[in-house]
Formats: structure tokens, C-alpha cells, sequence
């Protein structure tokens, strides 16, 4: 049997890997440029980033949470995560993109650029268990392929940082499918309670961010358990007693555990999710969303009844 040093030191194979799909714009701060993009055109853009591209691109949003996964690959032979860049830009003006992510010693190695064309036909092409995006709708194209996908809003970084990964997930229609979620928009907060009591036993369905979670769960197990895990995640639902029974008994069945379970009974998110010091946050409401933006980095989920109306 393996000492815990050692398989702390054990690389998954290339099906055991995490592989995460990420936008530049996800990835670095390209507000003035994009905003140049919107407003005179692909030319003008181009000319803008040629003149600058040995000048470092700022972090963006979701920057913390690469560089911490990409941490996770030190020790091993083979990565325990990869992640690949996506992005909109021409090979020409990514040149920018690559000088940024070498200088930050990032180890990005796989990347497409489209031309302006969508990213997203190409997330399952990498195998990717998870996007991020500020495109909603290359997200929404990549949650109707299967995969774990969020767009990335302009939100706070928490101001107690940690050398922990660490993911916090909702519950419906994120983590866990949206029969539950539609039950409480069409029949209201009893009806909803009522079905919850009664189907305790019964396992949700599992939702887009399933996979992800699994795969997540599997990459933690390549690490010592409890406080020296690099790894923590959370869940942060809405629900309460007596609703938690049947998620704590869905996630049981599916052999999955999350190092902490919030039930807020409707409390808002943002505080309790910078006190967990999330790295990312990933919701399917828009209210949920919005409270949690003011204190963590944040993704929303557009699936599920809540989304329904607004699909792109």
C-alpha cells in the first residue's frame, strides 16, 4: 500500500486529470481593449494590442484561481490539472496574451485563438470538466454540450486570502439538477418543502456542475485529508431544514463529499462566502449572484428554471 507521502506525489493519467478551459478575459483584465473592440472594430483592436504587446497584461477575475491550480501540479510528474486558454483573439494579437501568462510563469501551454470566432465548440475538444467565460453565450453553448460552465462577473476578490483552492458551489440546479428549484418557482416554498420531505430518500438528479465536482473530489483525494488538503470546497445553499436531508444524502449517494455544507434559509450569500474565503463561487440565481460579486469572485450558472427565460 502507498504511504500518503507518496501518493500525495502520484500524477492522475491524462482521464484522472482536472482540465479547466478559461477566456482571456476571464483570465486577464481586458476591459479597455474589449471596450475598444465594441465600440470601433476588430482593425482598431488589432492595432491596439500589436503596439502593446510587451506591455504585461493585469490579472483579471479568475487569475487567482488558475495560478492556485496550477500550484497543485507541483511535486508531480505528470499535471494533476491543465489548463487551456480560449480565446477570441487572432495568433497576432494573442501574442500579448502569451508574453503575460509566460511572465507570470503560468504553465499554459494548450491554447486556441479564434479569430473572433466562438470558443466554445472547442471546450470538449480539450476534454474540459469546467469554462469559465465572460461570453455568456459561449457559456450557454458549453453547458448545452455538458459541461460545467460559468460566466465570470466583474466581482471582489475576498480580502483574506488562502493558500487553499477553494470552490463553493449552490446547490439547484448548479451542483444538483432544478426539479426542486421549478417545484418552489411554480408551487411555492411549502410545496417545496413538502416535496423535499417526502422524496428525502430520493437522490436528485445531478446537475451541469456534477462532473466537475466529481472530478474535483477526485483530484482532492490525490492529497492528505482534512486542514492539509490543498484543496476545500463548500456548499452554500439556500435551503434549510428540513430540505438539507435529501442533498446530504444525494451527495452520500453519489460517493462525493464537500468539506463544508452551508443551509442559509435564504440568508444572503456574499458574507458567508468571504468569511469561507472562496476562491470562485458558482450560482444559477441572478440575486444570489449579484450579493455574492461584492465579496468573492463569482461565476453564474445560466441553466436551470431561474435561466429559463433568458437564454441567449
Amino acid at each position: 500500500m502507498a504511504s500518503t507521502a507518496d501518493k500525495s506525489n502520484a500524477a492522475p493519467d491524462s482521464g484522472e486529470r482536472l482540465v479547466v478551459a478559461i477566456s482571456s478575459r476571464a483570465l486577464f483584465d481586458l476591459g479597455e481593449s474589449h471596450e475598444l473592440f465594441e465600440n470601433e472594430g476588430l482593425e482598431a483592436y488589432r492595432e491596439f494590442q500589436m503596439a502593446r504587446e510587451d506591455e504585461l497584461l493585469a490579472p483579471g477575475i479568475a487569475f487567482p484561481l488558475v495560478r492556485k491550480l496550477l500550484r497543485l501540479n507541483a511535486g508531480a510528474s505528470e499535471p494533476r490539472v491543465e489548463v487551456v486558454l480560449l480565446s477570441r483573439n487572432s495568433a497576432d494579437t494573442g501574442l500579448r496574451i502569451f508574453n503575460s501568462i509566460e511572465h507570470y510563469g503560468l504553465q499554459i501551454a494548450r491554447a486556441v485563438f479564434t479569430g473572433g470566432a466562438s470558443t466554445s465548440p472547442y471546450v470538449p475538444s480539450f476534454g474540459a470538466q469546467l469554462f469559465l467565460s465572460a461570453n455568456p453565450e459561449s457559456v450557454a453553448a458549453a453547458l448545452d454540450a455538458g459541461i460545467a460552465a460559468a460566466t465570470i462577473l466583474p466581482s471582489k476578490a475576498p480580502a483574506t486570502a488562502s493558500d487553499q483552492v477553494r470552490i463553493a458551489f449552490d446547490g439547484d440546479a448548479v451542483i444538483f439538477g432544478d426539479e426542486s428549484e421549478r417545484v418552489s418557482q411554480e408551487q411555492g416554498i411549502e410545496a417545496f418543502h413538502r416535496n423535499e420531505v417526502e422524496n428525502a430518500d430520493t437522490p436528485l438528479s445531478g446537475g451541469p456542475f456534477r462532473g466537475f465536482l466529481a472530478a474535483l473530489h477526485r483530484l482532492q483525494a490525490a492529497f492528505p485529508a482534512g486542514d492539509d488538503s490543498p484543496i476545500r470546497t463548500a456548499l452554500v445553499t439556500a435551503r434549510s431544514a428540513p430540505a438539507h436531508k435529501r442533498v446530504i444524502l444525494t451527495l452520500r449517494s453519489w460517493g462525493v463529499r464537500l468539506d463544508e455544507a452551508l443551509f442559509l434559509g435564504g440568508r444572503d450569500k456574499g458574507p458567508f462566502l468571504e468569511t469561507f474565503g472562496a476562491d470562485i463561487f458558482f450560482d444559477d440565481s441572478h440575486a444570489n449572484v449579484e450579493s455574492a460579486r461584492r465579496h468573492v469572485a463569482t461565476g453564474h450558472v445560466p441553466h436551470g428554471v431561474r435561466n429559463k427565460a433568458d437564454k441567449p
